[in-house]
């Protein structure tokens, strides 16, 4: 039996006062024991975020990491060796935004995820497709590509130590979410590559959706067979809304 998770990304949004208010109201949620919860907060304040939240039962990741494991000549980047020693246990991989925006390819996403697994931290590989892509009918073409690097270079064993979130472009912050049967669909496509390679793999990974999930869809999602949790994005800046998500992710 998979373990829920529900992983909140804070992306760019947070001072010293809004993160402190936001630590304060995670520590008073009642948070389901059979859940796994996580949050990404920017860089800045990592630190802070584990600090607050000592003695609670929620991992801190990164929301990016440098493409070699261990300290460097590399300025502006965070090796995967330095967030493990400021206490993260996750990283972000492949996010849609850093795809499109910062314009990262599959060859950098690979190495990141290598350098990742190098120093024992855990990615969560974001996979995910543009409206025109879903409109052209290429959703499982393009989703199969970006998992497939992974496994074609590095081997489908890493999933073993892994986490994969379905993400639709389309529905990140835009307020349009896939219906639970449309990512269902898509989840339950990943999970047959994976398990094309390895079926015990295939069935221990954890498939997270994101894409504009609030309380008030989360129930229905999380239903899904193969959706096994949640990457959260604005939502998980309020932290009641973020905690109802997560028991949600528990009923």
């Amino acid at each position: 039996m998979r373990r829920p998770m529900v992983a909140g990304n804070w992306k760019m949004h947070g001072t010293r006062a809004s993160v402190a208010e936001l630590i304060n109201g995670l520590g008073q949620l009642a948070l389901p024991s059979g859940v796994d919860v996580a949050v990404f907060p920017p860089c800045l304040h990592i630190n802070q975020v584990i600090d607050g939240l000592k003695g609670l039962p929620i991992q801190v990741g990164a929301q990016n990491a440098a493409v070699q494991a261990q300290q460097g000549a590399l300025t502006g980047e965070i090796a995967p060796s330095q967030l493990v020693d400021a206490g993260c246990t996750l990283v972000l991989v492949g996010h849609s935004e850093r795809r499109q925006i910062m314009g990262e390819q599959d060859g950098t996403l690979i190495r990141k995820f290598a350098a990742a697994q190098a120093c024992g931290l855990i990615p969560v590989l974001c996979v995910g497709e543009t409206l025109e892509q879903r409109e052209a009918g290429k959703t499982l073409e393009v989703v199969g590509r970006q998992l497939g690097c992974i496994i074609e270079d590095l081997g489908v064993g890493v999933f073993a130590q892994a986490v994969i979130a379905y993400e639709p472009v389309w529905a990140i912050g835009t307020g349009l979410t896939a219906s639970p049967q449309q990512a269902q669909d898509v989840h339950a496509a990943i999970r047959a590559q994976l398990a094309a390679e390895n079926s015990e793999v295939a069935q221990g990974v954890r498939l997270l959706y994101g894409g504009s999930v609030k309380a008030a869809n989360a129930v229905e999602l999380f239903g899904m067979p193969d959706i096994d949790g949640g990457l959260i994005g604005g939502a998980s800046l309020n932290a009641d809304e973020f905690g109802a998500i997560i028991r949600a992710a528990g009923n």
